[in-house]
């Protein structure tokens, strides 16, 4: 069981890898098309208890990640998600990391070598990645504060850093009362 899905994870990395141009936002979704973010409840790291369900983030722009700790690329994210986070929090914006793991030790390993400066929470059974749909790791998307997915990235870019900023302020800007 283990090794197939492992296999899976792998060819949804590698097609993830050959849609990384194709679904990685040059813009924003506008409000007509865009999805509302699927409903979810995860647990939270084990140092803190509990869940967080992202219909409970209310009136926030969300950066909403997926990754897991084998990902080379979620290692060069989670710096720049923390600096983004810290950057823009006191203007709504908060980033969520959703681990996929099935070992969460893998994952509470990974957060000891690579500390989060944002929200992280658990989903070992792998329940939300179908729900958004996503396609390699990590993936990001980007919900305005009501709950919309705007924006969509798979793989993180260091070329791109200045385009997913761009289109964070952008959201912050919208609908701020």
């Amino acid at each position: 069981m283990v090794i197939k899905t492992r296999l899976i994870t792998a060819a949804a990395l590698c097609c993830g890898l050959l849609f990384s141009v194709a679904a990685s936002a040059s813009r924003l979704i506008p409000i007509e098309e865009a999805k509302n973010t699927p409903h979810a409840s995860l647990p939270l790291p084990q140092y803190q208890g509990g869940t967080l369900s992202l219909q409970s983030v209310n009136d926030q722009v969300l950066l909403v990640d997926f990754w897991a700790s084998w990902c080379g690329p979620c290692r060069e994210s989670f710096p720049w998600m923390s600096d983004i986070q810290a950057k823009y929090k006191t203007q709504g914006l908060k980033v969520i990391a959703i681990n996929l793991d099935q070992d969460k030790n893998q994952a509470l390993n990974f957060l000891k070598k690579y500390p989060p400066g944002f929200t992280v929470l658990f989903d070992n059974k792998a329940a939300m990645p179908d729900r958004f749909g996503v396609i390699g790791m990590p993936t990001s998307y980007l919900v305005d504060r009501e709950g919309r997915i705007r924006a969509v990235h798979t793989g993180f870019h260091q070329d791109q850093l200045g385009n997913y900023e761009q289109l964070i302020t952008q959201l912050l800007a919208e609908n701020k009362d």
